[in-house]
């Protein structure tokens, strides 16, 4: 078998979906995209293609080992996200010409079903109580939220109290009948992360994520220390050279990585492998589309420490399209009681809807994250 094509699709809400086609036929599909950088990672994936037409799919080690290693430079987003949405397309195109589930060939399941959990309260966070009680109805008992809006490197207790009084609301709505994460999402520099996490370890939430940016990683041993409270991070980390030093210095409990940046089904095996030999849960971070998804969920079933998966059905990026809009065995993807089963079909086990992909991606958006400020004019984290 050989690779004889690879074509782009850049659709809304902000999803880049890859399909490879081979000469028998077999077509994989994969979702190579940085949030508002898709056209930079769509010529990321072009610039990789001479290394892949007329090569065989089914030889994914080789083929993952010479995008990173035959450019001499490697990693970072842009690099590693192009290799992971073209390495899912492979792992689809091998299960397919085996006619097995990907879970299968990293050798078969592990759990039963897989806890998912719900985005909820926008980015900037509000409504939150009156969003997770309709969650509540679709059978979510977990949630993420953004933590702050805003926040200085210094800040006043008026932001810190605010912060955590939207925490104790929610406690105080539904008592321990849910479970919860709050995103400080970079937003929190170290000296206020302090802070924050003891005035909001009364209220036990399930985990703080990014609790400060990823370059910044020396504090997560540090901040660990002092709270109660795991830690998580990993959705802007690249590579298991990136999360071997974080895992060497400590502090993290849960860690996050994106099966569309961080290289793809290939490397988040060896992350989540890595990441169990340190008793480190695994999350993977997946604000993203449908094959994003479904290639968390071929790792999540056969890693032992994967806890939960994030989904962005309904999320508030999704606008101009929803998750399962451009899938044909919708079915597959049911959730009961915010649980989803392995997905059964071969592959990634994902059917597109090509003629609903090209269509939309006709007029698709260049979408763009808000750029925020600080009262005085200067630029704030999003």
């Amino acid at each position: 078998m050989k690779i004889t094509k690879l074509t782009t699709y850049r659709v809304p809400p902000r999803w880049m979906l890859l399909k490879i086609e081979t000469d028998e036929g077999i077509v994989g599909w994969g979702e190579p995209v940085i949030e508002g950088k898709a056209r930079t990672v769509e010529t990321a994936v072009q610039e990789f293609e001479p290394y892949l037409i007329g090569q065989d799919p089914r030889r994914i080690n080789d083929l993952w080992q010479v995008m990173y290693r035959g450019g001499f430079y490697r990693g970072g987003a842009i690099l590693m996200s192009a290799m992971a949405g073209i390495d899912q397309a492979l792992w689809d195109i091998k299960g397919k010409a085996l006619g097995v589930p990907v879970y299968e060939l990293l050798g078969g399941l592990v759990r039963d079903r897989m806890k998912t959990y719900s985005w909820v309260g926008g980015d900037r966070p509000a409504d939150v109580i009156e969003g997770i009680r309709t969650l509540r109805e679709a059978g979510f008992d977990t949630f993420k939220m953004n933590g702050t809006e805003e926040f200085g490197i210094i800040d006043s207790a008026a932001a810190v109290d605010a912060a955590v009084g939207r925490i104790a609301e929610i406690r105080s709505a539904f008592g321990n009948e849910i479970e919860f994460g709050i995103d400080f999402h970079g937003r929190v520099a170290a000296p206020m992360a302090k802070v924050l996490l003891r005035a909001l370890e009364p209220y036990r939430p399930l985990f703080v994520e990014e609790p400060v940016l990823a370059e910044q990683a020396e504090y997560y041993p540090r901040l660990a220390e002092m709270t109660s409270i795991p830690l998580a991070a990993g959705e802007r980390m690249y590579s298991r050279f990136e999360f071997k030093n974080v895992f060497h210095a400590g502090g993290l409990s849960i860690v996050q990585p994106d099966l569309s940046h961080a290289g793809g089904i290939t490397e988040c095996v060896k992350i989540a492998a890595m990441a169990e030999a340190y008793d480190i849960a695994l999350a993977p971070h997946c604000p993203l589309g449908p094959v994003a998804l479904a290639a968390c969920l071929q790792v999540d079933f056969v890693s032992h420490n994967a806890v939960l998966q994030e989904q962005s059905m309904g999320i508030h990026y999704n606008k101009g399209a929803e998750v399962l809009d451009y899938v044909t065995n919708k079915e597959d993807f049911h959730l009961e009681n915010g649980y989803i089963k392995p997905l059964p079909k071969p592959g990634l086990g994902v059917e597109i809807d090509e003629k609903r992909v090209i269509e939309a991606s006709k007029n698709a958006p260049d979408w763009r994250n808000p750029l925020w400020r600080h009262f005085d004019g200067s630029v704030a984290e999003w």
